[in-house]
């Protein structure tokens, strides 16, 4: 996928030359003047999580040999792409997803921190962790373990814990935490399955579980585990219905349709 991707990228950034003359140089610097997707994924982050400790090249190296450690990586990075541009209207193309969203960009940084982690390098993989929040407002503990095919949409004040896992086409809006519910110790972050969509400004609390295909309402607190294929809202956050569809975080539908029967029988 990742090639198929790369050369749709290169078709849409010589189509942007053509359009916008203004952008050419910045075009070319961060996309055409690359031989692959991890060439130019790298030059655009590392200019960006750069600062007066670890230079652009530093970061760049960091992610050449992540791609080489973490033989997914790449792969995970095209699904991310393609994931976004499906979901978000706002995505007109790949292009626009690479050069223009931080949640994707956030994703892909704390993809460079999770294989520096699980290489012992921990004190760099928080020192990334770290230059991810400062630089685009979406805190991720190096540790969390994340799937392919995720979405943060806008992205700011995303928080995710230590022991948290996301699986694969999980869609996650702005101001989002996965955390703890206190100083416990161990085992203590969500874990959400595949396909779920998270609103904004939800909380989800504890070593609780997010079943496949859940969707959790805008603004909920989610403090118990969440059934497969149900729909859940409110503070304390209950199940009021089911999803229209396998997987909401793909249609990125944030509507829900209230059951009377739900809520009679006390679930």
């Amino acid at each position: 996928m990742r090639y198929e991707v790369w050369e749709q990228l290169r078709v849409e950034a010589t189509a942007l030359v053509k359009k916008e003359p203004l952008l050419a140089s910045h075009v070319y610097s961060c996309v055409l003047n690359h031989e692959c997707l991890g060439s130019a994924l790298s030059f655009i982050v590392a200019n960006k999580l750069s600062d007066a400790v670890v230079s652009p090249f530093t970061f760049r190296e960091l992610f050449d040999q992540a791609f080489v450690d973490c033989d997914r990586m790449l792969t995970f990075v095209a699904t991310d792409i393609k994931a976004v541009t499906e979901r978000d209207p706002a995505a007109v193309n790949y292009l626009t997803v690479l050069l223009n969203l931080k949640g994707f960009q956030a994703i892909q940084v704390h993809r460079l921190a999770h294989c520096l982690w699980r290489q012992d390098r921990k004190e760099l993989a928080r020192f990334i962790q770290s230059r991810n929040s400062e630089v685009f407002g979406v805190d991720i503990h190096p540790a969390c373990e994340v799937g392919k095919g995720i979405m943060f949409d806008h992205a700011t004040g995303i928080v995710i814990g230590e022991t948290a896992v996301i699986e694969d086409n999980v869609s996650i809006l702005q101001s989002v935490t996965l955390g703890g519910t206190g100083n416990e110790q161990g085992d203590r972050h969500p874990k959400i399955r595949e396909g779920v969509l998270i609103g904004a400004g939800a909380k989800v609390l504890g070593n609780i579980e997010v079943g496949a295909g859940a969707k959790i309402g805008s603004g909920s607190v989610v403090l118990n585990h969440v059934k497969a294929h149900t729909t859940v809202v409110g503070v304390p956050a209950k199940v009021v219905g089911k999803p229209d569809c396998e997987c909401p975080a793909k249609t990125m539908e944030q509507n829900f349709y209230y059951d009377d029967s739900l809520s009679s029988s006390g679930l």
